[in-house]
C-alpha cells in the first residue's frame, strides 16, 4: 500500500502494540482504569488510544470510485471503517452526535490520506436528521453506494425494573429506529451491486444480564438485516451484518465503572478486547464485489466467543 492509501504517524498507527503489551504487562488489569462522564464517548480521552488501522493493511481500491455512508463514523469501529474505505479508494460521509474533535481528528487523517470525506453533525434518532444526511451527501458527491449502520448507545443496569421508559426510548430510537430511518432515506438512491451493512453486536446472540435493553435492540438488528435482505435481493440489492465483541472504543469507558474497564475483555478467549482495526476489514469485504453472492448474513468477529 502507498503512503497516500494509510494514515501517516498518529496516535492510533503508534499505539498498535499497546493492547498486547499490556495483556503480558498485567495479567489481571488489561486496560487502564478509566471511565467518561457521556454517551458516545470521545477517542481522543482514552488510554490506550484504540488502533484505527494496522501498518500492514494493504488496499487493493476494492471501493475504487464508490461514495459510502458511515453512521457515526468519527471514532471507534466507525472511524476505523471510514479509514480502510478511503485506503480502498472510496469517497465517505459519516455522521457524529457532538464528538467534535474526534470528527476533526478523523477528517485530518482522511486528508493525510489525500481521501475525501464530509462530516455531518447528526441525531440519527431523528428521521428529519437522516434525510438531512443523505441530502448534504448527493449534494457533495452525487451519488450513495453504500450505507453502514454503524451507532448505539448503552446503559447497564442491574435489574429490568431500572430501565426507566426514557432510557428505553432513548435506547431503541438510537440502535434501532435510526438504522430504519437511514435506510428509508438511501433505498431511492441505491442501485443493483449497493449494499447495506448493520453493524450489530455479540450481546445479540449471547445476551447480558446487565445490557437487556441494548441486547434486545441487537437482536432487532439482526432481524432487520434478514428480512430486509429478503426484501431486496430482487432488487441486487445486498443486506448484511457485523456483530463484533468485544472492541476497544469510546462506547466502553462512557458505559462502565473504572473498574469494569480495567477487566474489558479479559473473559474472552483471547484474553483481551479486539481493536477497530481488527473489525473495520470485515465491512471492507462486505462493501466490495467480494461478497456479491453474500446477503443476509451476520459476520461476527469476536476471538472466538461466538462460533457458528
Amino acid at each position: 500500500m502507498s503512503k497516500t492509501q494509510k494514515p501517516r504517524e498518529h496516535p492510533e498507527s503508534k499505539d498498535i502494540k499497546n493492547i498486547c503489551d499490556i495483556v503480558e504487562e498485567n495479567k489481571n488489569n488489561i486496560l487502564p482504569e478509566q471511565t467518561q462522564k457521556q454517551q458516545p464517548g470521545l477517542q481522543k480521552e482514552m488510554q490506550p488510544k484504540p488502533i484505527s488501522m494496522h501498518e500492514d493493511y494493504r488496499a487493493a481500491n476494492k471501493l475504487k470510485n464508490k461514495v459510502v455512508v458511515i453512521t457515526g463514523g468519527d471514532s471507534g469501529i466507525g472511524r476505523a471503517i471510514a479509514y480502510h474505505c478511503i485506503a480502498e479508494g472510496a469517497k465517505v460521509v459519516f455522521t457524529y452526535l457532538n464528538e467534535t474533535e474526534d470528527a476533526e481528528t478523523t477528517l485530518h487523517e482522511i486528508k493525510e490520506m489525500k481521501g475525501e470525506a464530509i462530516a455531518i453533525q447528526s441525531d440519527l434518532s431523528e428521521r428529519k436528521q437522516c434525510t438531512k444526511t443523505i441530502n448534504q451527501c448527493l449534494e457533495k458527491f452525487g451519488r450513495v453506494n453504500v450505507l453502514i449502520n454503524n451507532i448505539a448507545v448503552q446503559f447497564p443496569t442491574q435489574k429490568i425494573e431500572d430501565i426507566s421508559q426514557k432510557t428505553l426510548n432513548k435506547v431503541f430510537s438510537t440502535n434501532v429506529f435510526s438504522y430504519f430511518y437511514m435506510i428509508q432515506e438511501i433505498l431511492p438512491h441505491l442501485n443493483i451491486g449497493d449494499s447495506i451493512i448493520n453493524t450489530t453486536s455479540i450481546t445479540a446472540f449471547r445476551g447480558s444480564p446487565h445490557l437487556v435493553d441494548y441486547s434486545a435492540t441487537n437482536g432487532a438488528v439482526v432481524s432487520l438485516t434478514r428480512s430486509l435482505a429478503k426484501l431486496l435481493i430482487e432488487r441486487e440489492i445486498r443486506v448484511n451484518g457485523v456483530a463484533p465483541g468485544p472492541v476497544w472504543t469510546p462506547l466502553i469507558p462512557a458505559s462502565f465503572t473504572a473498574e469494569e474497564v480495567a477487566e474489558f475483555g479479559s473473559n474472552s478467549p483471547m484474553k483481551r478486547p479486539a481493536q477497530p482495526a481488527d473489525i473495520a476489514p470485515t465491512y471492507i469485504f462486505l462493501a466490495s464485489k467480494d461478497s456479491h453472492f453474500i446477503t443476509g448474513q451476520i459476520f461476527h468477529p469476536n476471538g472466538g466467543e461466538i462460533i457458528s
